[in-house]
């Protein structure tokens, strides 16, 4: 598998492959921190180039996944993996707990350690759902989510594509969440959140508004 990225959360991802026993033929891409030369951990080869990246894809292995933050570099970077042959793919914790009964987990999703996610759960495309998150059940989270370390959202609440929550937000039961939304570390999301915003406090209210996503 290619993890493009090779600082910060793709490490975090590496140790997801190695809980998997999936570390055969794992490379890394980072064509723009220019220290990252060589094998990463002396192990690891370090892509520099899209050439390099296609060449790996027909030869070694076409899955990848994305080990770097932020929902649209993350949409940005799938549409041009995949366009030159990689197949998205999702990485998941033995350590996070699934439940069993009608959960859609989608591709390329980064599911880490210590996340509880009970049934009737759909996590869309391109999702990172970080260290000891709780998700209840029949609750929809959208495409190119990212969920910060510690969040709990209750049950039967929607998230929109490409909103951030930050470490340790609350989602109370029922609330929708729009698309393109940052509800800040620490928040108690009460009521419904519309687009484009940032929220925060207990309760979160709004704190300003954001400019809509254009992809």
């Amino acid at each position: 598998m290619l993890i493009v990225g090779a600082k910060g959360f793709a490490k975090e991802v590496l140790e997801v492959l190695y809980q998997n026993k999936q570390l055969k033929n794992v490379a890394f891409f980072d064509d723009v921190n220019t220290e990252l030369t060589g094998k990463l951990y002396q192990t690891f080869p370090i892509l520099k180039t899209m050439e390099a990246a296609e060449a790996y894809f027909k030869t070694t292995s076409n899955e990848f996944t994305i080990g770097i933050g932020n929902p649209v570099l993350r949409k940005m970077l799938y549409e041009k993996f995949q366009s030159i042959g990689g197949v998205f793919t999702a990485t998941i914790s033995p350590k996070a707990s699934v439940g069993h009964f009608g959960n859609t987990i989608q591709e390329g999703c980064n599911i880490m350690t210590g996340t509880v996610l009970t049934n009737d759960i759909h996590v869309g495309k391109g999702t990172i759902i970080n260290l000891n998150c709780t998700i209840g059940h029949d609750t929809i989270i959208q495409d190119f989510v990212e969920l910060s370390p510690g969040v709990s959202i209750s049950g039967n609440c929607t998230i929109g594509a490409y909103s951030i929550l930050g470490t340790n937000a609350t989602v109370l039961p029922k609330i929708t969440i729009g698309t393109n939304v940052i509800v800040a570390a620490g928040a108690v999301v009460t009521k419904n959140v519309p687009d484009n915003c940032m929220v925060a406090g207990i309760p979160a209210v709004i704190k300003k508004e954001l400019s809509p996503i254009n992809l």
